[in-house]
């Protein structure tokens, strides 16, 4: 049997997992649109290879979810490392579009494999340890530090390769007749991450570990992973404090739809230009990254402070709520007041939902068993993306002015007030056993 890890050094590696998964997206972020124009592809073709990539995650979000949950989160873990190495390696040297179509299909795939599993190895492992009431939130808040910091600092790195190897008398020529045209100086931040996935898949494969599950067969499986997700499914109806934390993650959604949509314009007419307005985009995208990582990092403080985590993210919603409020009635101001307050505002809605994260999840650990913990974070994850692209298409359809700030604002607001009233406390849900998939049995540690 594996010697059980204490909290502590659970805590260390699930924040070196999550930075090591998240540094590779950082790196290709800057470069990533740049690369495919630059292979010749048109803004309708980046844009059906982007829909690749949505529509694979969203099909695959819950499945993917359930198999961590029946066959284990560290084999789940090293195929979506797997993955996405292979999704940057084919992207940063891919030169048309099916390479790219499959580039993301990889990527996607990747994405979807990956979106609970390591948290819900980190909780499995501190509460087989420490029981089911053990404390949760400061490693959670450290891994959503540790997600925000490696992608600042993949932006930052990323967005500055491609223009080193581009100085000189001939930018980039020598990189592209050494490798046949294949490698590009924007190609060089996505070859990165590919590298760093493989540290990923081989840290994930040492320093994870697991207690035994029982064998798992491929009948199993497919017999497993659909009830694992029906089970996940019928979580938020079964449980108001579930149900608050679905419909605050589809809050920000919605909000972060808002704000990706509507802030490079907004950047492009505060400074007048449309390449001085990506310089400034830029740098909000990083600023908004370190907010999270300090917002994720306050966040067991936000929770003694307010007296619970519910509190906690009533505040925190509520701030980012307001954030969204200022950069939406400044909208018809120009000059360096109105770009101090924009800032402000874009800050307040990250630090605001940096601290919300570790807190939401928090509670939702120990409202949820080990048998549907990946599927939970799954659903969360869906809920996320499906609101976002739903508000998206309808911010997308409005005038440019306050409005469509200030729906998204309205949806954080909403958001923020479901938390008014504390839900009452229930044993964790889960589908292990045969009382059906909500089950109120106590968790198994490990299971």
């Amino acid at each position: 049997m594996n010697r059980l890890l204490e909290p502590r050094s659970a805590r260390r590696r699930f924040v070196a997992v999550t930075f090591l998964f998240w540094l590779p997206v950082g790196l290709y972020i800057p470069s990533q649109v740049l690369l495919l124009t630059e292979r010749g592809m048109s803004l309708a073709v980046v844009a059906g290879l982007f829909a690749v990539h949505s529509i694979t995650v969203s099909v695959m979000e819950l499945p993917t979810g359930g198999l961590s949950d029946v066959i284990g989160r560290r084999p789940v873990l090293a195929a979506a490392g797997m993955l996405n190495l292979a999704a940057l390696t084919v992207m940063a040297l891919g030169t048309t579009v099916w390479a790219l179509a499959v580039a993301m299909f990889l990527m996607g795939s990747g994405r979807a494999l990956s979106s609970g599993p390591a948290e819900a190895w980190y909780v499995d492992t501190v509460q087989a340890h420490s029981g089911p009431g053990a404390e949760l939130r400061t490693g959670l808040a450290r891994g959503g530090t540790a997600s925000a910091a490696a992608l600042a600092a993949g932006t930052l790195l990323g967005g500055a390769l491609p223009l080193l190897l581009g100085l000189g008398p001939d930018p980039g020529s020598w990189l592209s007749a050494a490798t046949g045209g294949r490698v590009l100086p924007l190609s060089v931040p996505a070859l990165l991450g590919a590298a760093v996935g493989v540290a990923f898949v081989v840290y994930v494969l040492s320093a994870l570990p697991e207690p035994p599950r029982p064998p798992a067969t491929l009948r199993s499986v497919f017999r497993g992973v659909p009830a694992t997700v029906a089970g996940g499914l019928r979580l938020g109806a079964g449980d108001t404090l579930i149900r608050r934390v679905l419909l605050t993650t589809g809050a920000v959604g919605a909000a972060l739809a808002t704000i990706e949509l509507l802030t490079p314009g907004r950047a492009a007419r505060l400074t007048g230009a449309a390449e001085s307005g990506a310089v400034l985009f830029a740098a909000l995208a990083c600023t908004g990254f370190v907010c999270t990582a300090v917002g994720s990092h306050c966040a067991p403080p936000a929770a003694r402070l307010t007296g619970s985590s519910e509190h906690a993210v009533l505040a925190s919603i509520g701030i980012s709520a307001g954030g969204l409020t200022l950069l939406g009635v400044t909208t018809a101001w120009d000059g360096p007041v109105a770009l101090a307050l924009a800032v402000t505002g874009y800050a307040l809605v990250y630090l605001g939902l940096g601290a919300a994260g570790p807190n939401e999840n928090d509670l939702l650990h120990h409202r949820v068993d080990s048998s549907v913990r990946a599927t939970a974070l799954s659903v969360k994850s869906l809920a996320l993306q499906s609101v976002g692209a739903l508000v998206g298409l309808a911010v997308g359809s409005l005038p440019i002015g306050p409005l469509p700030w200030l729906v998204g604002a309205a949806a954080l607001l909403l958001g923020a007030l479901l938390w008014t009233r504390r839900a009452k406390p229930v044993t964790p849900a889960g589908t292990a056993s045969t009382a059906g998939p909500l089950s109120t049995k106590e968790p198994v540690p490990g299971s």
